[in-house]
């Protein structure tokens, strides 16, 4: 008996050490990656993780950018990230230092070069979501990527994409605006949880815009609202510590699930350092497990959907409408074949004039309005699309549009 007492404390001390040995991401959450946060690590320049990166080239709906992502296999896949620059600026130039960072925490980030430096917001929305398509469809890492855990991240007018691109797909995990701009439209419509930043010495966008956009999001979005003290509009654009250590624990939280991280956001941040304002709906309760599949960009064409049968089509979305001006959205698809330039045509009410067009090169006789391509966008694959926008006075318009390509 009292052999088979020792063989049995044996086992059971064996037993115990495998489970102790077991990482803290296999016990409940299959996302939880490395071991217990503390304000040192999230703070650090660079987590755990080793990291690699490989470039993208232009097309699948923007214009290139870079990938960043962790080395370990051995971990399963990682959420991801999509981030977008501001307005002129373009994402190499400004906030690639974002994607080793945050990949060595364990995401999964695609940084996005705009099709157009003039873009506005609902075409980075779109390229965002684009990004992200080509992250998990077409990628060489899309083995690597969990495609029901992916999230955005703008500055300034791609703040604002950001914003568009969570109304846009609500099966976004979180969204983070960085001094956004969005002159589409206030967030109402946002279900995404949403963190917006910025600065108290940003003139560009002030921070009573930012109190005025965040009122707007609705009462039941997760969110959070935090000033930056004696930051400007740039703060997003070099090495922030401050910004991320806020930054990751918010992705943390809502793209792996990992409640670790809550500490640091809930009741207020943990270090509150720098940070002249904030405000949350803390307790913050991230959604766990994963979730269906992500819904398609409605502005964009099902990968099902057949395509037209002519050289290509043109179809019309009112994006934002105002007493007296809107602002339109044109996608191009090209048909069965390649195409190499389109031009659309479409008729305003009589007397009204187009302000500003981005994405494509204008002319116009009357009401009769013709746009065609950019000279990074004039070149489709078959089936493939881009789109183009345009601010107007007067209603929007009603008649049908064509495309012609050469």
């Amino acid at each position: 008996m009292r052999q088979l007492v020792i063989a049995l404390a044996v086992v059971f001390g064996l037993l115990s050490a495998v489970v102790a040995m077991v990482p803290a991401s296999a016990a409940g959450n299959p996302y939880q990656r490395g071991s217990d946060p503390t304000l040192a690590s999230v703070a650090a320049t660079r987590g755990t993780f080793a990291t690699a990166q490989m470039s993208v080239p232009p097309g699948n709906g923007f214009n290139g950018g870079m990938m960043y992502y962790p080395t370990d296999t051995s971990l399963g896949t990682w959420g991801a990230v999509a981030i977008v620059p501001g307005y002129t600026a373009r994402f190499a130039d400004e906030e690639a230092w974002m994607g080793p960072w945050l990949a060595s925490f364990g995401f999964v980030v695609i940084g996005v070069e705009t099709n157009s430096r003039t873009d506005y917001d609902t075409a980075r929305g779109a390229q965002l979501l684009a990004g992200l398509d080509y992250l998990t469809r077409k990628s060489p890492i899309r083995d690597r990527v969990d495609p029901t855990r992916l999230s955005v991240v703008g500055h300034s007018m791609g703040g604002g994409g950001a914003l568009v691109a969570a109304e846009r797909r609500s099966s976004l995990k979180a969204a983070v605006g960085l001094a956004p701009f969005k002159p589409s439209g206030n967030p109402a419509a946002v279900r995404v949880p949403t963190m917006i930043m910025g600065g108290t010495r940003d003139t560009t966008v002030t921070p009573s815009y930012l109190d005025s956009l965040h009122a707007t999001l609705p009462a039941t979005t997760e969110s959070a609202y935090l000033q930056l003290s004696g930051a400007n509009h740039l703060f997003p654009t070099k090495p922030n510590t401050l910004e991320m250590r806020i930054l990751i624990p918010w992705l943390k939280t809502f793209v792996d699930n990992d409640t670790r991280y809550t500490k640091f956001l809930c009741p207020a941040p943990a270090d509150p350092t720098g940070i002249s304002k904030y405000r949350s709906t803390c307790p913050f309760a991230p959604s766990g497990g994963p979730t269906p599949s992500p819904t398609a960009d409605p502005s964009l064409p099902a990968p099902s959907t057949p395509p037209p049968g002519g050289a290509c089509e043109a179809t019309y979305r009112t994006v934002n409408a105002w007493s007296g001006g809107h602002q339109g959205e044109v996608m191009v698809r090209a048909g069965n074949a390649a195409i190499n330039g389109w031009t659309v045509a479409l008729t305003l009410p009589n007397g009204q004039t187009i302000s500003q067009v981005w994405n494509g090169a204008p002319s116009t006789s009357g009401s009769a309005v013709k746009v065609r391509n950019a000279s990074h966008n004039g070149s489709l694959q078959a089936s493939a699309s881009t789109t183009c926008g345009f601010t107007a006075d007067g209603t929007p318009p009603t008649a049908p549009l064509t495309c012609t390509s050469p």
